[in-house]
């Protein structure tokens, strides 16, 4: 993975999110309750103030919670709940560790269909229904991961040419895009 995202809308935090798979999940997981380009400036914040430049899930699973929340916490915090996310995160990489020997990119490495990344991704702690959808069009529209049927398991998210989620932003213009399909989508659950 050395493909260049535009999630964070930062060169450098863009940069460790298109190198590290790991970094790739944990903005996806923090992508709730705060604007996307903070959630995805969150790996890169991270990493910093762990003397690193990247993530490892080892290291992160295996830190002190409370001084994990910490790193978290410190302003500007990374997330709107900084706590909690922490707890998230480590469980994650937790997961990692015992699941893929915290090679967060054993999640999709060799999957032969769309339906079984879609259901590793679920697995994994902190990835619901929807999150794993958005995550696996992400992969296959920007990363290159593109199992057998991939397009059909992301469901809506996965079809081409749309503005729906995160997996469709290269740039400024197209999370303006995003961002107005959002309003729309909220606009009419309220009018329901």
């Amino acid at each position: 993975m050395n493909t260049p995202l535009r999630l964070a809308q930062q060169p450098e935090a863009d940069e460790l999110l298109g190198r590290s798979p790991l970094a790739a999940l944990v903005g996806m997981l923090l992508d709730q309750q705060v604007p996307m380009e903070w959630a995805f400036s969150g790996p890169y914040t991270i990493a910093r103030r762990m003397g690193a430049d990247d993530l490892d899930a080892g290291a992160i699973a295996a830190y002190d919670p409370e001084a994990f929340a910490e790193i978290l916490k410190e302003k500007p915090a990374v997330h709107r709940y900084p706590g909690s996310m922490a707890k998230r995160i480590q469980q994650l990489c937790q997961f990692l560790v015992e699941e893929y020997g915290g090679d967060a990119a054993g999640v999709w490495t060799g999957v032969g269909t769309g339906a079984e990344l879609l259901a590793r991704l679920k697995a994994l702690p902190g990835f619901g229904e929807q999150k794993a959808k958005i995550f696996l069009a992400l992969l296959g529209k920007q990363l290159g991961v593109r199992p057998k049927g991939w397009r059909e398991a992301a469901g809506p998210y996965g079809e081409a040419n749309c503005f729906r989620s995160v997996a469709d932003i290269t740039g400024p213009e197209s999370l303006t895009k995003v961002r107005a399909y959002k309003q729309e989508a909220k606009a009419a659950a309220r009018g329901k």
